[in-house]
């Protein structure tokens, strides 16, 4: 056979071969396909409570505008299911340590839900460059003592964060006169919220204000967190205890000296520099500056819970 027949004989074959694949890609969707992908798929509507309060606050819910936007806000975070069940498996972990301090400084424990809509329980950061799980600013840090610098950065520091945030807190309810606007005040500022009220002429209640859609949508978002984390199985989250993150015990070193080594510190406790730093996400170099002789408290966490080769 010539090398033209067999060119020849190639095109032919591969000609047929496309008409079979083509043949089977146009092959028409049986209507049982279609059925069974739609019955194995579906989209409901998520219940909305009829009663809900915010820090012992009622939720106006017989105003439909208000039921509207706690909709949208259980609509959004039930159907982001992925990120809800990271969450539970957060809050399990972290709400033991949020929750003790909120009571100390007598704070409604419906603010931890303020954490979760903050940073969904991650010491990360804002566009804007809030920090922590409290999202806090250099300047407000800074405003309420904490210390903020590049060896150091107590915005990343879960208990002084949260006593910080507490104190902010509580002098904005001192302010309006309701945790609701205080918590609304922790996002778009004390000066913000003020500044609307006496625009718009309105009384001190967040559910009467024309805000941003961001400060709008501020306290349906930590409403809907209280329900859902409330409630898991009404919105359809499923898991077993085993399945949540746990507190790994914890003791405290005092240390007030620079440390010019903290990876040979970490050492000396039978861990390597990342568990330190996951245990304490404030120190932000591999060294402290100390030179005033401050006193800080680095925790190091109990023997036998991290297999590592230091």
């Amino acid at each position: 056979m010539s090398i033209l027949s067999k060119i020849g004989l190639v095109t032919v074959l591969f000609g047929v071969s496309s008409l079979c694949v083509n043949a089977v890609q146009q092959e028409p969707v049986k209507p049982k396909a279609v059925e069974k992908a739609v019955n194995d798929y579906n989209v409901y509507a998520v219940p909305i409570p009829e009663t809900m309060d915010f820090a012992g606050e009622p939720v106006p819910l017989d105003n439909p505008d208000i039921r509207e936007r706690l909709d949208r806000e259980l609509l959004v975070n039930t159907y982001w299911q992925s990120n809800g069940l990271l969450i539970f498996k957060r809050a399990n972990k972290y709400f033991p340590i949020i929750e003790p301090l909120l009571a100390k400084h007598g704070l409604p424990d419906d603010f931890k839900y303020l954490a979760v809509a903050e940073s969904a329980l991650e010491n990360n950061r804002s566009p804007a460059g809030a920090a922590g799980f409290w999202h806090f600013l250099k300047g407000t840090g800074r405003e309420y003592g904490l210390e903020i610098n590049d060896y150091v950065d107590e915005r990343y520091n879960l208990e002084l964060a949260t006593e910080v945030a507490a104190e902010y807190l509580k002098n904005s309810k001192k302010k309006f006169g309701s945790w609701t606007m205080a918590a609304a005040a922790y996002n778009a500022g004390n000066g913000g919220i003020q500044k609307q009220v006496d625009r718009q002429k309105a009384s001190n209640n967040y559910y009467d204000l024309l805000l941003n859609d961001e400060t709008s949508r501020y306290v349906f978002r930590i409403l809907a967190f209280k329900e859902i984390l409330s409630n898991p199985e009404k919105y359809g989250f499923n898991f077993q205890p085993r399945d949540l993150y746990t507190t790994i015990p914890t003791y405290k070193v005092k240390v007030d000296t620079a440390i010019t080594d903290i990876p040979g510190f970490a050492k000396q406790f039978g861990i390597n520099y990342k568990i330190l730093k996951l245990h304490n996400p404030w120190l932000r170099e591999t060294y402290l500056k100390n030179a005033s002789g401050k006193e800080y408290f680095i925790e190091i966490p109990e023997k036998g819970y991290y297999n590592t080769g230091q």
